[in-house]
């Protein structure tokens, strides 16, 4: 077989990183949201078969760099056929580690969260959680994705998440464990009779449990394709120099981080550790040092997760990798003790090298897990110190600005400082709605489509507005979560402190005051959610379009939108002035405005028939912005009637209703 160059290597080497860097660009690895509950685990999945082609091009480089060390090494091999027999085999056993925890966590239904999120106070039994979960998805890198998503989410806290990340890591050690045990010659024996069990069940648990059996098997096939293949380099001299520099314990770290960052699991990295072991190809002091770095290497799942999230969030992934590290700080001295007592138990039942290793794993993380556990609030305060809270403006806080509770005393007092918070509330719907038009009326894609010449294209650009028009550190879509974050912390306030009101001793007219605001805040949170809720999405969606808006009907929508902006302004100030006539006028103009959302429907619809493309591709966007517009005006006109219903006429009102009720 003729022999492939360093530059052959390298020029394919270069290639599959390359596409490797196209697919993480375009598939987009890294998931800003918060995910579903096993939403990590079919990422991680992904990540490792993708992310395994480059490691395992590696051995395509193992000919030419090993031929000048070792020209007389056996010519009765094919490097060709070792790297499809790697390859593939490594990719039946991520394969079949995938199906393994899908059927596991078929049958251990959708609990995964609520365990999580509950039984997490408590730092032992948050541990023991951590490896439960982990051991049911096969991946601490799974579980500790999950745990940045929760911690994202608010349903957990960095100390919450400490213990369960120790757990995380003796979970993972329950596939090393397993795989350890010789069965890769019943392999195909454990398909057939998953195959069956999927097949022959009729309910859900029953295939799962096929699903665990068939993975099983399929990842004990790809072991024996890997031990296969590695047959003739037991006789390679070359090859074997190699794995005793892995008792180098920089060296086996340095590999042991790269393969596992690379496939996205320690317990891949492992797997391939015991195929090595039980060729007698690794000895047990080579295999420790891989074993740490494949520790280190299982963080960068965490640290990728981590990226775009809270700060909360990060110090999960901060607190993965410390962990990590500083077990690793404490091993890394003694790998001759530790190994002489791995020897010294595996001595009492006879155990071989690739169960010593597996045991090596699990007596590793068992220890980290038992030694750090107790100083989880030091390591806490640790990650705190690297990595602060960012100090907020004053105007970013989340917090009420006027309700005291030392005024719930003076119920008169107390009612008049929650209108003047809802007043705020008000506000800062009607900063919404101006922040949300702006995004549908200026799509950067369609302005440098129309805008012919190149500098009027990016003069425009540069004029719309990106940056929340309050605060400067905030894009525009980052001031609509930052406002509907408040007007949701205000609702809750506001029903509270209304409630207290309501329990102390107060007139029938503050009783009915107190409950029409109760409603009236209510509704307002209902506004900023059709803001945030269902016109937010509509922007992505409009972005997909082919065609802008046609330019009648961005006028119709720019009209409206103003209309609907002056309502929210008169409530505003409503609120603030306590002033009925403002209410009135919000009235007197929802019909006016109802009105004029049909005539600009029927426009819309005359344009459809007459065919003007622009009108036709976007018609469901433009019909469901101008909706959720009205919904507004709607739900302003039931505030001012609740408004009016509710609040005690002024002296000045009673006087000009008296004169209105007087005979001329």
């Amino acid at each position: 077989m003729k022999k492939k160059s360093g530059a052959d290597f390298y020029s394919l080497f270069i290639f599959i990183t390359e596409l490797r860097a196209k697919a993480i660009i375009k598939g987009g690895i890294i998931h800003k949201k918060v995910p579903g509950i096993f939403g990590a685990r079919n990422s991680v999945i992904r990540a490792r078969v993708q992310l395994s082609l480059i490691f395992l091009s590696l051995f395509w480089l193992l000919p030419s760099a090993m031929a000048g060390a070792n020209a007389s090494g056996p010519k009765d091999f094919s490097w060709a056929d070792i790297f499809i027999g790697l390859a593939g085999g490594l990719a039946f056993f991520l394969y079949g580690m995938e199906k393994m925890s899908n059927g596991m966590k078929n049958t251990a239904g959708n609990k995964m969260r609520t365990i999580l999120a509950s039984l997490t106070k408590n730092r032992i039994i948050a541990l023991i959680v951590g490896a439960f979960v982990t051991m049911v998805v096969q991946s601490s890198s799974a579980t500790t994705v999950m745990l940045v998503s929760f911690v994202q989410a608010g349903l957990l806290n960095l100390v919450q998440s400490m213990g369960v990340i120790l757990g995380a890591d003796i979970g993972t050690t329950i596939t090393a464990q397993m795989i350890a045990f010789k069965l890769t010659d019943y392999a195909l024996l454990m398909v057939a009779i998953g195959f069956c069990l999927k097949l022959a069940g009729k309910t859900e648990r029953s295939k799962s449990v096929g699903d665990i059996v068939l993975g099983f098997g399929i990842l004990f096939f790809g072991m024996k394709l890997m031990s296969d293949a590695m047959t003739p380099l037991r006789s390679f001299p070359a090859f074997i120099n190699l794995m005793k520099d892995l008792e180098n314990p920089l060296m086996g770290i340095l590999f042991g981080a790269a393969f596992t960052a690379v496939v996205q699991s320690s317990s891949a990295t492992t797997g391939v550790l015991i195929v090595l072991a039980q060729q007698g190809l690794i000895s047990l002091e080579g295999g420790i040092p891989v074993i740490f770095g494949a520790n280190i290497g299982t963080c960068v799942t965490a640290a990728l997760a981590g990226i775009g999230a809270s700060r909360e969030a990060k110090r999960v992934a901060i607190a993965h990798i410390m962990f990590k590290i500083a077990g690793v700080f404490l091993f890394i001295f003694w790998i001759p003790q530790f190994a002489d007592l791995i020897r010294a138990l595996a001595n009492k039942f006879g155990s071989g090298t690739a169960r010593q290793l597996a045991n090596a794993h699990t007596l590793f993380n068992v220890s980290l897990g038992l030694f750090f556990l107790p100083f989880i609030p030091v390591f806490s305060k640790i990650i705190y110190f690297i990595y602060p809270e960012r100090e907020t403006p004053k105007s970013q806080e989340i917090t009420t600005w006027y309700i005291e509770d030392a005024m719930l005393e003076t119920p008169s007092l107390a009612i008049d400082l929650a209108r003047t918070e809802m007043s705020r509330m008000a506000k800062l719907l009607g900063r919404m709605l101006n922040a949300i038009i702006i995004p549908f009326l200026s799509d950067e894609a369609h302005i440098s489509n129309k805008a012919k010449p190149d500098e009027e294209a990016q003069l425009l650009l540069k004029e719309i507005p990106r940056i929340d028009a309050i605060h400067e550190d905030l894009t525009l879509l980052q001031g609509l979560d930052l406002r509907e974050e408040k007007i949701d912390f205000l609702e809750e306030k506001l029903s509270a402190y209304l409630t207290h009101i309501a329990q102390g001793t107060i007139t029938d007219e503050q009783a009915e005051e107190v409950f029409g605001m109760v409603s009236i805040v209510k509704d307002m949170e209902s506004m900023g959610d059709i803001i945030h809720r269902n016109m937010i999405p509509l922007i992505a969606k409009k972005k997909r379009l082919r065609y802008d808006f046609s330019l009648e009907g961005k006028e119709e929508l720019l009209i409206y939108h103003g209309k609907v902006s002056k309502q929210i302004k008169y409530l505003e100030a409503a609120f603030k002035e306590t002033d009925a006539k403002l209410a009135h006028k919000i009235m007197k103009k929802e019909r006016k405005y109802l009105d004029l959302e049909s005539r600009y429907r029927a426009r819309h619809l005359k344009r459809i028939i007459l065919k003007n493309e622009e009108s036709m591709e976007t018609t469901e966007v433009h019909l469901e912005l101008m909706d959720l517009m009205k919904q507004i005006v709607l739900y302003s006109a039931n505030i001012a009637q609740t408004y009016i219903g509710t609040t005690p006429e002024t002296e000045e009102e009673q006087l000009e209703t008296k004169k209105e009720t007087m005979p001329s």
